[in-house]
């Protein structure tokens, strides 16, 4: 392939546009599907001006059928990165506690979460 092929493509915040537009469903009728009164609503979630509660982020998961991590994937990786760095942080912070088996323990899970992250 081209180097086109290579160049990494922007993250974007969320894919609520393309999904809505994949089922041919209008705004209005998204927001009605979500409770909502106009499509303004949905605008603003599609345009990244505003970022949904948890409740609405499932609800986009029930009509889209696709995962909230998928749908807003770019706040998904944001979020993991920040995630796994606190992790990694907390880890080490375990080498300060006594040793034993649950530290131990602790220490494994958050260097789980660190590297799966990191090593992506």
């Amino acid at each position: 392939m081209g180097s086109s092929a290579s160049i990494h493509m922007a993250q974007l915040p969320n894919y609520l546009l393309s999904n809505r537009k994949r089922l041919t469903l209008s705004q209005d009728e998204v927001a009605f599907l979500l409770g909502t009164q106009s499509g303004a609503k949905v605008c603003r979630y599609e345009r990244f001006a505003r970022e949904p509660s948890l409740e609405m982020a499932l609800a986009f998961e029930v009509i889209f059928q696709r995962s909230a991590s998928e749908l807003f994937d770019g706040l998904y990786k944001k979020v993991e990165q920040e995630v796994a760095a606190r992790a990694k942080e907390l880890a080490a912070r375990t080498d300060r506690q006594k040793p034993n088996r649950r530290t131990a323990r602790k220490r494994e899970i958050l260097t789980n979460i660190a590297n799966n992250v990191f090593n992506q």
